[in-house]
Order: C-alpha cells, then sequence, then structure tokens
C-alpha cells in the first residue's frame, strides 16, 4: 500500500474520530444536565431532547466527510493508486471538518447545557437556546463544505 493512500486513510480516520469524540463530549455534557432537569421533571423530555441531540451532528459531518474520502480512493472498489502528496492533499482537506467539527461540538455541548438548564427555570423558552446552538452549528456546517470543496479539487 503506498504512502498516499495511508495517509489518505489516515485523513479519513481522522475525519470521524475528532468530530465524533467531540460529539460524545458534547452530547455526554448536555445529557447530564438533561438528567438532573428530568429527574425533576420528567414531562420535560421532549423540550429537551433536541438541545442534548444538536452537539451530535459533528460526529456525522466527520463521517460524511470519512465516506468521500474512501469513495474517492476507491476503498470500496478499486483502489487508486495515489502518490505521497495527492494523500497529503486528502489529510489536509479533512482538516476543515477534522478540527472544527471536534471543537464545535464540545462548544455546542456547552451552549445546550445553558440551554437545558435555562429550561429548567423557563420551559416556555427552551427553543430560545437552540438558536444559538445553531449559531455554533454553522462552523462545523462550513468545515464540512470546506472538506467537501477541498477534496472535490484534488486530481487523483
Amino acid at each position: 500500500m503506498s504512502t498516499g493512500l495511508w495517509l489518505s486513510i489516515l485523513g479519513a480516520g481522522l475525519a470521524t474520530f475528532l468530530p465524533g469524540l467531540g460529539s460524545a463530549i458534547g452530547v455526554g455534557t448536555t445529557a447530564r444536565a438533561a438528567a438532573g432537569v428530568l429527574s425533576e421533571d420528567p414531562d420535560k423530555f421532549g423540550r429537551l431532547f433536541l438541545l442534548v441531540a444538536l452537539p451530535g451532528t459533528q460526529g456525522f459531518y466527520g463521517f460524511i466527510s470519512a465516506l468521500l474520502v474512501i469513495i474517492r480512493v476507491g476503498l470500496l472498489g478499486e483502489v487508486k493508486s495515489l502518490d505521497t502528496m495527492q494523500g497529503l492533499q486528502i489529510l489536509l482537506a479533512t482538516v476543515p471538518i477534522t478540527l472544527l467539527g471536534f471543537f464545535s461540538a464540545i462548544h455546542q455541548g456547552k451552549v445546550c447545557t445553558a440551554g437545558v438548564e435555562m429550561a429548567a427555570k423557563k420551559p416556555e423558552a427552551s427553543m430560545q437556546p437552540v438558536i444559538y446552538a445553531g449559531l455554533v452549528e454553522t462552523y462545523a456546517v462550513l468545515g464540512l463544505l470546506a472538506t467537501i470543496f477541498l477534496l472535490l479539487g484534488i486530481k487523483i
């Protein structure tokens, strides 16, 4: 297996791992806060569910990016021959979603946790924090788009 292929597989792995890790941290942080609220009032589950789930989206963005790399280099069919420079380009193309996905998931979890705490006191306002969480989400989406555009620009 060529060095280029190894580098592209590393990019796909990191694009899956770090945003997935960030999502697990973000969801875990928010879920702990939601569990505390639900122990007092189980009827708030529906209002809190979206806040708990939101930090998990970055893991999906990372997975989509990794799948694009896997398809692009032919790991599901005929594996393409990549030189070291092409592999490095693919690895670097995954950096936007890898880093933005990781950090935005953690920070979105913090925003959503604050939203859970707000919903505990003012249930009627529980959807307002979703807007703030969406602002954090924007940067993960930009990272996904940057990765997609960079991958499409690499000649293989």
